[in-house]
């Protein structure tokens, strides 16, 4: 199981960007897909993106496709999530997670098997 702390969360306007990071430690060299899911409160986990390992394969959630990036740095194994033009409606817990798999990828929260505790993102209008 890997270790996953996101850091970047932060209280932007409408129009903003922000970059969002989460660095996996405790299983070091080991092949993992990972991905960014979020929660507003009172809503269901939310996909947001997925990439594959080494990098290969992406996914995005359809409400962040053409505003957010996600991209992966296998080096230092930490995920990034860059988002631009943010909403008021992107206001959420972001929460990094991590699969173990080489080429495997998916948007679907219960088939990953490592979290993070979370970042929050808020919005102003």
């Amino acid at each position: 199981q890997v270790h996953l702390v996101e850091s970047g969360g932060a209280l932007v306007q409408a129009g903003d960007s922000l970059t969002l990071s989460c660095v996996a430690s405790g299983a070091a060299h080991s092949q993992f897909a990972m991905g960014w899911f979020r929660q507003a409160p009172g809503l269901e986990r939310e996909f947001v993106a997925a990439i594959s390992w080494p990098g290969v394969n992406i996914r995005y959630g359809a409400s962040v496709k053409g505003r957010f990036t996600i991209t992966r740095d296998n080096i230092k194994d930490t995920l990034y999530l860059q988002m631009n033009n943010l909403k008021p409606e992107d206001t959420a817990v972001y929460y990094c997670a991590a699969r173990p798999g080489s080429h495997w990828i998916s948007n679907i929260a219960s088939e990953f098997s490592s979290w993070g505790q979370g970042t929050q993102v808020t919005v102003s209008s």
